[in-house]
């Protein structure tokens, strides 16, 4: 079996005294297609955030590519090097509920902006990089345009063109279509499926069901800070075994496949 890209071993986050995350264990091949579901403060966005170090971990491992992300010290806390957490945070792109774009730059200013501030990339290098990646989402024909003057739909594929532009090992999801008007969520789904079908790594947090059941390789429900059952999207989705479960997707009544 191949060495995970991700693995994930006793992973918790505390905020004050809420323990938002109780020991996650889990190893991400690459490849995989993780979708990630539970109700709202289950902990899902908190274990993205927590993956790309955005949010701290209060204890637990992560390795990388086989290595391990920072070093155990004497109190038995893991500390994190500058270093080490710009290097996965360049490997592991985030996109966001909200589109996060620069209002007074333009899609392509958008797009090439990391390309150049962070990997160092020389401006013409990142440009046509640039073009490419929102040529991928359908994009390149606004290249022009400003934040302000697209719709939901529109910035979420220039978002999923700014982290493809890093290059990125992993992509993370963080429920990419919920707050666009329900029209629009298909165009985003169709670029995701799209980037699946490249076979690219992914973990998506989202509440499209159909659409998870299609995607995924793999199917995580969260509930209580910790995975309450995990397997196939036929195993999750279409048989649950437990009752939590049961009772998540018994809310879905528009939801078949």
């Amino acid at each position: 079996m191949t060495e995970p890209i991700l693995r994930i071993r006793g992973l918790h986050k505390r905020f004050g005294d809420h323990d938002v995350l109780r020991g996650i264990d889990l190893d991400v091949q690459p490849g995989d297609r993780v979708a990630i579901l539970g109700a709202s403060g289950s902990g899902k966005s908190t274990l993205l955030r927590c993956l790309n170090f955005m949010e701290m971990p209060t204890a637990g491992r992560l390795e990388f590519q086989g290595r391990p992300i920072g070093k155990a010290a004497s109190d038995g806390a893991v500390r994190y090097t500058q270093a080490e957490l710009a290097q996965v945070r360049r490997q592991v792109g985030m996109v966001f509920q909200q589109f996060n774009l620069f209002p007074h730059m333009t899609v392509l200013g958008n797009v090439m902006e990391a390309p150049v501030t962070v990997r160092g990339l020389p401006v013409a290098a990142a440009r046509e990089k640039a073009l490419h990646e929102l040529d991928k989402v359908g994009m390149a024909h606004k290249a022009d345009a400003y934040p302000g003057h697209l719709s939901g739909g529109q910035q979420q594929r220039v978002a999923i063109a700014r982290a493809l532009a890093m290059e990125p090992e992993v992509l993370l999801f963080d429920e990419p279509t919920s707050s666009l008007d329900p029209e629009l969520v298909g165009e985003v789904l169709t670029v995701i499926r799209d980037l699946a079908q490249e076979g690219r790594t992914m973990l998506l947090v989202t509440h499209e069901l159909g659409f998870a059941y299609h995607y995924a390789s793999k199917v995580l429900f969260l509930a209580d800070g910790a995975f309450y059952e995990t397997g196939t999207p036929d195993e999750v989705l279409k048989n649950p075994r437990k009752a939590q479960t049961q009772r998540f997707l018994e809310r879905f009544t528009a939801f078949s496949f």
